[in-house]
């Protein structure tokens, strides 16, 4: 197979006037009906076996070339394909979660409806990619080109003529990026209407004069992104993070922006900074109300708080707050009134959250590895149970947390991490 082709097509990739145009030019009587080939299940394995003796740069190694090759519903869970070349290849419906496309050449390939959750795709030249429907749940694609772009065939006899899967290539629609890793992706005009990117870590992202239109970007990560000129109308964009976000041209008066979290601004009490009641607070915690004073910081936005690892701030209030990306390592909470609060894609590993009342917090990719959320001991045999009853708790890793006795009514745990953690009595519904 690999002989004909060569023999029939030469493939020459070309960006013409900046549109991402790969052309192939084919002679002999190749045509449309021959553009994609049929590979059966023996021949695949060999050419992944091979591939994997490439990647441990053993002999008999080569890199796998699928371009052009119809994968259509083919189960490759798991499968390696990182720096592979995929150029043109069909992949509606194939099973791809957890499969690796680090780097891989990606162009033009048809992915409607493919399932590729947690997936690899860093790196990945996804240019005129069709992903209508597919589903990259928490997938990674740091990195990622994902702009618009076409694949010409360039034919002897009837000159130039468009590939395309049915819809037109390029597009996002309806595609799913739930929590979904695009942290510098390159997003340029593409189109994405209707997309979820609910979660989702799109900081640093280019995005300009994307069609977002009734896009789900709530709760989504656009510290530093581009949207100049984006359309975002009707887009959900309630608890963005808008950060140092350009916006340019952005109709987003015509989007849902409630809730949404922009620059962290300074913050004083009374003409003093918030660092110094925080230090009075701990000064309480420290010594057992000796010096200090218990401090009440409901709704107060701690970004600019300084530096709060390892912080001794036991039986604070502060529901409501904003700890947005804070890193709260080995921090202090015990008891600790965080209700509503906002602890999302916060580093609370090691931290002491026993007895903490954490109803309706949001932590969407927090952190809290190891962290201790089992009940306070208030002595003479009474506990105070953390309570984290109807917090959000999606793409969160509780790895080796312990969660014993806890409240986890009504929690929402969507594609969490919780590798030996220790659910011991715990109350779920």
């Amino acid at each position: 197979m690999t002989k004909w082709l060569a023999t029939t097509r030469q493939k020459i990739l070309l960006a013409i006037c900046d549109h991402n145009i790969a052309v192939m030019t084919i002679r002999g009587k190749a045509d449309m009906s021959t553009t994609l080939q049929m590979l059966d299940q023996g021949s695949l394995r060999h050419i992944l076996e091979a591939h994997n003796l490439y990647k441990l740069r053993k002999p008999g190694g080569r890199v796998a070339n699928l371009s052009y090759i119809d994968l259509t519903d083919f189960k490759l869970e798991g499968v390696d394909l990182s720096d592979a070349n995929l150029t043109g290849a069909r992949l509606y419906g194939a099973s791809l979660r957890d499969a690796n496309f680090m780097r891989a050449n990606l162009y033009g390939c048809d992915l409607r409806n493919a399932d590729l959750r947690f997936a690899r795709l860093d790196r990945a030249d996804l240019r005129g990619a069709c992903l209508r429907g597919a589903n990259l749940t928490a997938a990674s694609l740091t990195g990622a080109d994902l702009r618009e772009g076409m694949i010409a065939f360039k034919d002897e006899k009837q000159g130039l003529r468009l590939m395309n899967h049915e819809k037109r290539p390029g597009e996002l629609d309806h595609a799913i990026f739930s929590g979904a890793d695009l942290s510098g992706a390159r997003m340029n005009g593409m189109q994405a209407v209707s997309a979820d990117f609910s979660d989702a870590n799109l900081s640093g992202a280019i995005m300009s004069h994307a069609k977002l239109r009734k896009a789900n970007l709530s709760g989504a990560n656009l510290t530093g992104a581009d949207l100049m000129g984006a359309d975002v109308t009707g887009a959900d964009m309630t608890g963005a993070v808008m950060v140092n976000t350009t916006t340019s041209g952005c109709n987003l008066r015509e989007a849902d922006t409630t809730g949404m979290l922009d620059a962290p601004k300074e913050v004083f009490i009374d003409e003093r900074p918030l660092k110094d009641f925080v230090a009075l607070h701990e000064d309480w915690a420290k010594t057992g109300g000796a010096k200090g004073s218990r401090q009440t910081l409901s709704g107060v936005d701690f970004r600019l708080a300084g530096d709060m690892r390892k912080r001794v701030l036991t039986m604070l209030e502060a529901d409501g707050a904003i700890l947005f990306g804070l890193d709260l390592s080995g921090i202090e909470l015990q008891g600790a009134n965080l209700v509503n609060a906002d602890l999302r894609r916060c580093n609370l590993s090691g931290a002491d959250l026993r007895g903490a009342r954490l109803i309706g917090a949001k932590l969407n990719h927090a952190d809290l590895t190891g962290a201790n959320i089992g009940p306070l001991d208030l002595g003479g045999g009474r506990l105070m149970r953390s309570d984290l009853s109807r917090a959000v708790l999606s793409h969160a890793n509780l790895s080796n947390a312990d969660l014993t006795r806890a409240r986890m009514l009504e929690a929402v745990t969507e594609h969490l991490t919780d590798k030996g953690c220790n659910y011991m009595l715990t109350e779920r519904a």
